[in-house]
This record gives structure tokens, C-alpha cells and sequence, in this order.
């Protein structure tokens, strides 16, 4: 969740109208300030540091066919397309949901003249709807009626559409932890029932001479892998949260890792399915990737929009699929975030290197999870595939 508190709704604190006439109001969102302006340019600057390995790796150092290669390209231009839409969308969105009281303050900014402004909440809709639009969109290009894939493609994106339904209910209704535990089983249930693919996973390599095999066939257990795996990839995006930009900015990261580690496996494999498979991913992995960096343009600090449950559930389902196929305390006076004695990643990094300012912090915990990400590329791929790596 972002750092925020939720405003009561206005409208259920007014005493309602004892006649029959019915009360006038205005639909106009016109006399509601405007947001903050975008930060897309400087977004777009720093997300060439991914965009310039992710071409050089798909156009030269790879051989990638000429087919597969049109499909990813088709798909990058949709999802480009499907940035500025977002772009678009959001400002106009946030006037619709400030006007339903979908709003909350910034507690990080307490004692600032910023914890008094109204943030409009649940902005993650616009990514989700605007996602799952050029997703459909894509199939014209690159699905036929008797594909194999489609099936897997179209339960994909309904766990996705209900993974959105359901955050976007959490974001109205604000259930208890034990119900959002609960919700990514339940989006997960179209996946599962048309998942026909194989059951094996590969075993990292430090673990491969203590079990002497390199491919672990799971059989039914698959499936309650894939299961697990949806819970907890939403979970984690949502509770390892509570600055601004965090949540878009690690799904961010996240995202270029899986991109990367895609376009190698497809660079070094022979094997048509097994290329498939991992274009399957960037497919559902680019248009997320292009939707969130027009998000975090708007929720990067100071955010002028929150996210909302609707975008962490949106975004660790969507990244649960491709892969399958905060408690602190503000100081007015200096404007430094101190950890308090919880177990949350956020908390852990405030006590270890001091106190910060949410800004810095949310940049260190970005870096940290790239730095994971490198790693994870060492330790988890066969030996000519991490030695390609580019961190």
C-alpha cells in the first residue's frame, strides 16, 4: 500500500435530504485543481539505462528469427502506444475519482504543506484497463483462431482482468489483511484450469551436485506451484510498499529483469517451444513495463497520484503469469524518514544505513533490487547464458 491515509467520504458525513426532491449536484470536474504535471521526460531519460541493452541484445549481439522478432517488435510498438494513452488517461481519471472522494494524504509529508493536499487514489485502474486493451489488441497481430497459445494467452489475461477487479474492490471497500491474502487464489483459478504446459522447473545451479539433475519434473505439484507463486507475487508488490514510486519502481525493475532474462533464453535456445514460451512472457512483460513508467511519471516523489491496491495486485499477477508461462515514522523538522523495530525491508534499510529522506530511500531500495536482479542472473542460469549478462 502507498503511504497514505484515506479521507472519510464527505458525502456520508452530510445529513441526507428529508424531501422528496431530489438534491442537486454538479457533474463538472472542471473546478477541481489539476494535478501535478508529469515527470515523463526525465523518466523516459533514465529508462534508457534498460532500453538500450534490451534493443542491442534483440537487433545484434542475438540471431532472433524474423518472425519472432516482428511479433516482439509489434508488441513493443503497442505498448509504446499504450504509454501515452496512460500518460493521457491518468490526469483525466484523477479528476473523476477526486470528485468520488477516492482520495488520501500523504503521511510521509506530515507537517509539510503537502500532507494537506488531496492525492487521487486508485490510479492503478488506468494501467490495468489501458494493459489489458493493447494486450487484447496484440492478438490481431500475432495469434491465429487454432493457435496453440491462445487459450494460455486469453486465461492470462482474465486472472489479470480479475486480479484488477478485485484490487479495485479492496481499493472501495478496504478489507482486512486476512481477505487480500485470500483474492490472487481466487484470480489465479482461470490460469490453472487452462495451464497445459510442461511441469518441469530448472534447478539453480549451486543446488544441481547435491541433487544430481538439472531439470525437476513437479507433476501435479506444478500446479500448486503456480499457485503459490500468484499469491505471493501480488502480496509482495503490495506489502513492500509505503514511499512514493516504490511499488511502480520495483514492478519497474522487476520488469526489465524478466525482459533480459527472456530475450537471452530465446538468443541461446534452439528449441522453437521453448522461444515461444519466453516471447509469450515479453508480450504480457512490455506492455506492464510501458503502462507502469507512465504511472511512475505521476507517482514518483512527490506523487501527485497514489497507485492503490488496484495497481500491486495488477502488477505482481501480471508478473506471477509471465513467469509461470511500511511502518516508519516522518520528522517535519528535517524532512528524514526514521525505521521503527518492524520486520519490513523499508524499515530494515532505515535502520541499517540511518535516516533519509523518502526520495533517497526509495531510490536505494531500487538499486538494491536491481543488484539483486544481477545476481539472481549468476546464480540461477546456465553458465553461456549468465556469462552474457549486462548489469
Amino acid at each position: 500500500m502507498a503511504a497514505r491515509k484515506r479521507a472519510p467520504s464527505e458525502e456520508s458525513l452530510e445529513p441526507q435530504p428529508k424531501s422528496q426532491e431530489k438534491p442537486t449536484t454538479t457533474n463538472s470536474t472542471t473546478d477541481l485543481p489539476p494535478i501535478a504535471p508529469s515527470k515523463a521526460a526525465q523518466i523516459l531519460k533514465l529508462s534508457l539505462i534498460f532500453f538500450v541493452p534490451h534493443s542491442y541484445l534483440i537487433f545484434s549481439h542475438y540471431s532472433i528469427d524474423a518472425d519472432l522478432k516482428r511479433s516482439i517488435i509489434i508488441n513493443a510498438v503497442l505498448s509504446s502506444v499504450g504509454f501515452f494513452v496512460t500518460l493521457t488517461m491518468i490526469p483525466v481519471a484523477s479528476r473523476y475519482v477526486l470528485r468520488r472522494n477516492l482520495f488520501g494524504y500523504d503521511i510521509n509529508k506530515k507537517g509539510t504543506p503537502q500532507s494537506s493536499v488531496k492525492v487521487p487514489e486508485s490510479l492503478g485502474i488506468v494501467v490495468g484497463i489501458v494493459f489489458l486493451v493493447f494486450a487484447i489488441l496484440f492478438q490481431h497481430f500475432n495469434f491465429t483462431s487454432d493457435s496453440n497459445w491462445l487459450v494460455e494467452y486469453n486465461a492470462a489475461l482474465a486472472s489479470i482482468c480479475f486480479m484488477i477487479l478485485l484490487g479495485f474492490v479492496d481499493d472501495v471497500l478496504d478489507v482486512p489483511w486476512r481477505v487480500k491474502l485470500v483474492l490472487p487464489s481466487i484470480a489465479a483459478l482461470p490460469l490453472l484450469m487452462a495451464f497445459a504446459g510442461h511441469t518441469t522447473i530448472i534447478i539453480p545451479k549451486p543446488l544441481i551436485p547435491y541433487l544430481g539433475l538439472e531439470i525437476l519434473d513437479l507433476g501435479w505439484m506444478y500446479k500448486l506451484y503456480m499457485w503459490l507463486l500468484a499469491i505471493f507475487c501480488t502480496n509482495s508488490i503490495n506489502i513492500h510498499a509505503g514511499l512514493n514510486g516504490l511499488e511502480v519502481g520495483q514492478t519497474i525493475v522487476i520488469a526489465c529483469a524478466i525482459l533480459i532474462h527472456n530475450v537471452m533464453q530465446i538468443g541461446v535456445s534452439s528449441d522453437p517451444e521453448y522461444k515461444q514460451a519466453h516471447a509469450f512472457s515479453i508480450y504480457l512483460v512490455q506492455p506492464l513495463l510501458a503502462t507502469s513508467l507512465a504511472l511512475f511519471s505521476y507517482n514518483w516523489n512527490p506523487s501527485s497520484v497514489f497507485v492503490g491496491d488496484t495497481y500491486t495486485y495488477f502488477a505482481g499477477m501480471t508478473m506471477a503469469v509471465a513467469g509461470i508461462l511500511g511502518h516508519f515514522r516522518f520528522d517535519p523538522q528535517t524532512g528524514l524518514l526514521t525505521g521503527t523495530n518492524d520486520g519490513t525491508l523499508v524499515s530494515l534499510f532505515l535502520r541499517q544505513f540511518g535516516r533519509m529522506s523518502e526520495k533517497s530511500l526509495c531510490i536505494l531500495l531500487l538499486v538494491f533490487q536491481r543488484i539483486i536482479m544481477c545476481l539472481n542472473s549468476f546464480i540461477f542460469l546456465r553458465p553461456s547464458v549468465a556469462a552474457s549478462v549486462s548489469c
